[in-house]
């Protein structure tokens, strides 16, 4: 994920952890799901066109 949007783990975890990118708990892993990175795009596309 971090590296697909050219940006660092941190800010990633950092979204996680506001809601504003969905993840999965597998065991003591997260995982983001491709839908999740592409509602996450979408989200920012639409911001940036209403802006």
């Amino acid at each position: 994920m971090a590296e697909c949007l050219n940006i660092g783990r941190s800010k990633v975890y950092e979204l996680m952890r506001a809601g504003t990118l969905e993840s999965v708990r597998i065991g003591t892993c997260r995982r983001i799901t491709r839908a999740a990175v592409e509602r996450y795009v979408d989200s920012m596309h639409h911001d940036m066109v209403a802006s």
